[in-house]
């Protein structure tokens, strides 16, 4: 039975609802709080008939499993959801992520109580993420000495550098040739060499925006909260579900011509082995970076030429190098051609004479690709090089996710079927092909049926004179 408790307070009229719903575990009773506010321009006695009404409609929810507590926060339930989330198996790089979000998502509606969310608080948060909102909440730093040269003067490796700071090698790179990182990062550094950070950066605010695409992160993970609370029956909708999203504008994808191609495996001919095979596999297999660089000898399978894709190398400050599943989670075969075997071999001989040569010191971790001793290397190590490969011989700069779009453009183009391409891509469905390379798709459906009007309506017309003599078929016709 719901009880009411009249309260005339200095905002006016309220009433407290009160329903008792059976014992916890120490024989207490579970009691459910909900506040009404009646409006202002109402009389008392006609408040009271709706605060009952209220009331009932209140009780009623809390017997049918509801329970509408209107104490818990955004914010405290967001921690829970992360920390359910964490122990039934979403990734790490996903938990960081989620955390990454709270940063900015607490301070406009953490405080809210889960029952207070609204389409429109939601609405002003991701116009205020739009408007006011940079791409770090912290400031940015560049350094403003030779970081490289005061590097070599103290003996200190880039890489060493990388693993004492916990950053990843191509933050230091960045940081040594003058170009922008985040104040944290410049805090890791300054904290290795044992020098104030004033003394190495100059900071400063960035002011760039924050992306559409970025926005719709924070919506996608305060959806998620509030549908857990849907599920466990603290809230009766999921605000979310009817809050108004900013349109993202698919940026246009970007992949190598075939000119392009050609220069690129022409300059790697000069490069070191490794990284011509790891660029190789980039190029022929669509792969993602971090599954190229996760790639295990036990995996490969030279005679029968195939790769089977199962491991994903990932970074975090967190954790360092750590392995995960691919992206979807799933299991994929691609084939690769007998150029990519001969490959293979080879650098498997290069490797075997490293690993002799290292002896004691080399880790067998079963890695493709390893460092000199053998260890795993940094999955950013792939960009970084491919810039200075670019740089290194006058190419447009070479991005490696541009590999895995000149991968789908070629079978695209090649009218391959859209579900074959998403298994090559690792998609999670052909759907999602469908979405990232609408444009390509219809470009080979145009192609394919002017393919069929050449072949089906273009013959050449012959003439009158032709046709008298020539009663037969016409074989000639348009070329495709």
């Amino acid at each position: 039975m719901a009880t009411i408790t009249k309260i005339h307070g200095k905002t006016g009229l309220s009433f407290k609802i009160t329903v008792h719903c059976g014992y916890d575990e120490l024989y207490r009773k579970r009691r459910h709080y909900k506040t009404y506010r009646p409006p202002a321009t109402w009389s008392e006695q006609y408040a009271e008939r709706e605060a009952q009404r209220v009331a009932v409609e209140f009780e009623n929810s809390i017997r049918q499993g509801f329970r509408l507590d209107n104490r818990k926060t955004f914010a405290e339930y967001a921690a829970y959801v992360i920390d359910l989330k964490a122990h039934t198996g979403t990734k790490h790089s996903t938990i960081e992520l989620y955390k990454h979000l709270c940063e900015r998502i607490n301070p406009a509606i953490g405080h809210f109580k889960l029952t207070e969310i609204r389409p429109q608080h939601l609405n002003r948060l991701y116009v205020s993420l739009a408007e006011d909102c940079i791409k770090h909440s912290a400031d940015n730093a560049r350094a403003k000495v030779n970081l490289g040269a005061l590097l070599a003067e103290r003996k200190i490796s880039r890489a060493a550098l990388s693993r004492q700071a916990k950053l990843s090698p191509s933050t230091v790179t960045a940081a040594c040739r003058g170009q922008t990182i985040r104040q944290s990062s410049a805090e890791s550094i300054s904290s290795v060499l044992s020098i104030p950070p004033q003394e190495l950066f100059d900071y400063f605010h960035s002011e760039e925006k924050l992306a559409v695409k970025t926005i719709l992160q924070h919506h996608r993970f305060i959806s998620a909260v509030l549908s857990q609370a849907e599920k466990e029956m603290l809230v009766t909708y999921n605000a979310a579900s009817r809050a108004t999203l900013p349109k993202a504008r698919r940026s246009k994808v970007n992949y190598f011509q075939p000119e392009e191609i050609t220069a690129i495996v022409k300059a790697l001919e000069s490069e070191p082995l490794k990284w011509k095979l790891i660029t190789h596999l980039l190029l022929v297999t669509g792969c993602r970076r971090g599954e190229i660089m996760g790639l295990k000898w036990d995996r490969v399978h030279l005679d029968k030429h195939y790769l089977t894709i199962d491991n994903n190398l990932r970074y975090s400050k967190a954790r360092g190098i750590y392995e995960e599943t691919p992206k979807t989670g799933e299991t994929r075969y691609i084939s690769i051609p007998t150029e990519t075997v001969s490959l293979l071999r080879e650098y498997q001989a290069e490797q075997e004479q490293l690993r002799k040569f290292n002896g004691d010191r080399w880790r067998d971790t079963g890695f493709v690709f390893t460092q000199d001793d053998g260890r795993a290397m940094h999955p950013d190590s792939i960009t970084a090089w491919l810039a200075k490969f670019s740089k290194r011989h006058g190419l447009p700069h070479i991005n490696p996710h541009a590999f895995r779009h000149t991968v789908a453009s070629v079978l695209i183009a090649n009218h391959t079927d859209v579900v074959t391409v998403a298994r090559q891509l690792g998609h999670s469905s052909a759907t999602t092909t469908e979405t990232y390379y609408a444009h390509l798709i219809e470009e080979s459906r145009v192609q394919a049926s002017e393919c069929i009007a050449n072949v089906m309506l273009r013959r050449a017309i012959p003439s009158d004179t032709t046709s008298q003599s020539s009663p037969g078929p016409v074989n000639n016709q348009r070329s495709l």
